[in-house]
Order: C-alpha cells, then structure tokens, then sequence
C-alpha cells in the first residue's frame, strides 16, 4: 500500500488525474472495505486538487442519500433524490455537471463557499447505488475531463456493491 500520495510538479489537471488514477487504484485494489476505501478516495481527490468539499452520499433507503466518507466543511447529512445536485443525479443516474449551483433549480447550500460542482454516480442494477459529489469555490471548475477521470475512479469502487 502506498504512503504517500505522488503529484507531478507543474501538471495541468489531467496530468495530476492520470498520476492518481493508478495510485488510487493501488490504494483500493487490496482493500475489501467500501467505507475505507471511500475516505482515501476522497482524501487523495482533495489533497491533489484542494477542491472545497469531496465526498460521498450513498443509497441508504429508497429514493434517500446518506452522507458517507468526506474531506471539507460540514455536509448535508440525509439528501431526498427528489433534491439539488446530488438527487438529481441520483434520479437521472448519470454525471451531472453545474457550472454555477447558484443557477442550478433546487441546489442545496452545503456550504456557501461552493460555486460549482459535479456528481458522479455508481449505478448497478438500474439503481443509484453511491455518489461521489466534488465542490469547487470557482464556477465554472468541471469538465468532460473531470467527468471521465472521476468516473474511471467510481468503476474502482464497482467490486463492492
């Protein structure tokens, strides 16, 4: 198992995602605990990208988000997917991206540092199974990139649900 995380010095974005993606992978891949391999997930996310809040909701009763391992500020702890970003995603069962939560119809304010935001579901069987919600205090900070990276990190999780 790793002990410490290696970024590449003066990397764009993706550089620093390609560098994370095998290390994380290495983190989880020997791990048979969901929760733990979550709060390193969300850990190395937040140390590599400083984002303002990383973390996950899961699926803990139906049409209902639970808070799960995070690194950032207090979070909502119980999410309707009937609600903001996350249940919206939830509900769709695909990655959201929003530019400005303020314009986003139902946003939920965590926190009211966040300006902009990305939720990544892990959908097995049809249903929302897990979330992973990444804050940015930039509008405008997500792309297709971080949606495929992101992404390619929920599939690591896949094994456990």
């Amino acid at each position: 198992m790793a002990d410490a995380l290696h970024l590449p010095q003066g990397g764009t974005r993706e550089d620093i995602y390609k560098a994370i993606l095998p290390q994380i992978a290495a983190v989880t891949g020997s791990v048979d605990d969901a929760i733990a391999n979550m709060a390193n997930i969300a850990a190395i996310l937040k140390q590599a990208f400083n984002f303002h809040w990383v973390g996950f909701y899961r699926t803990t009763a139906p049409q209902t988000l639970t808070l799960g391992p995070f690194q950032g500020p207090l979070a909502c702890v119980i999410i309707p997917f009937a609600r903001g970003v996350c249940g919206a995603t939830a509900t769709r069962k695909e990655t959201v991206i929003v530019p400005d939560v303020e314009k986003f119809p139902g946003h939920i304010a965590c926190s009211s540092l966040s300006r902009s935001e990305i939720v990544v579901p892990l959908v097995i069987n049809g249903e929302t199974q897990l979330l992973l919600d990444v804050d940015s205090d930039q509008v405008d900070d997500f792309s297709t990139m971080d949606q495929y990276y992101l992404e390619q990190i929920m599939g690591l999780l896949k094994r456990h649900y």
